[in-house]
């Protein structure tokens, strides 16, 4: 079995319940295994009612899709744990921590001139669709 840098074997790492660098980067690492965790109980619930088990019996219906949740949830929480990924994670947090957020009155303001300019642009185009819609009919084009 391949060793892993750090000296710890590949099982070794997966069976490990240690924390990687536990106090840095904890909210986007526990908001990204939360995500990783739920996305994988929709699949098993989603399994569960597939016509895949349909068909098989009870203890088959419940205990497989809770097998895979079970699995899904470790897979989570190792993700997270995992040395390169952690490390990314850590750097993220540390990267949203630089941004300035804005005020509640700039992001109004920014709001309604996106909204605004949206409104324009849709006018815009309708009215071209409108232009090249009759010249098409004036043309013989389009017919009705």
């Amino acid at each position: 079995m391949a060793e892993a840098r750090n000296g710890r074997s590949l099982w070794g790492g997966l069976l490990a319940f240690d924390l990687y660098k536990r106090n840095q980067g904890r909210l986007v690492r526990q908001v990204t295994a939360i995500t990783v965790a739920v996305i994988v109980i929709i699949g098993a619930w989603t399994l569960s009612r597939s016509a895949l088990l349909m068909n098989e019996q009870r203890w088959a219906r419940i205990g497989i899709p809770l097998a895979v949740s079970i699995l899904g949830g470790w897979a989570a929480f190792r993700l997270v744990n995992w040395p390169r990924f952690a490390d990314f994670l850590i750097s993220v947090e540390a990267e949203i921590d630089k941004v300035s957020w804005p005020s509640r009155q700039e992001l109004k303001r920014a709001s309604m001139v996106v909204i605004s300019t949206m409104f324009v642009l849709g006018a815009i185009l309708f009215l071209y669709d409108m232009f090249w819609l009759w010249l098409f009919k004036m043309l013989n084009i389009l017919h009705g």
